[in-house]
């Protein structure tokens, strides 16, 4: 998975700097690049990113309400 997240951030990074390099030399055609690799970015390499960090934790102790269940049966 790190060897994944790894190639795609380099393509991402690859496609934006591409595009704003033909950007410069041919105004308006690296819009498309850049474009492409921020979709990329956002949703491809975002999900595997979060998906990596978090799939061996436990989520329970980060909850913003750990007690509600608790204090409904209290009242």
């Amino acid at each position: 998975m790190n060897l994944v997240l790894k190639i795609v951030f380099v393509i991402v990074i690859g496609l934006i700097i591409y595009g704003f390099y033909n950007n410069s030399v041919n105004v308006g055609h690296g819009e498309k690049f850049i474009g492409f690799g921020v979709l990329i970015f956002a949703f491809v390499f975002m999900p595997l990113f979060i998906y990596h960090r978090y799939k061996d934790k436990d989520l329970s102790k980060y909850r913003l309400f750990q007690n509600r269940n608790e204090d409904k049966k209290d009242r």
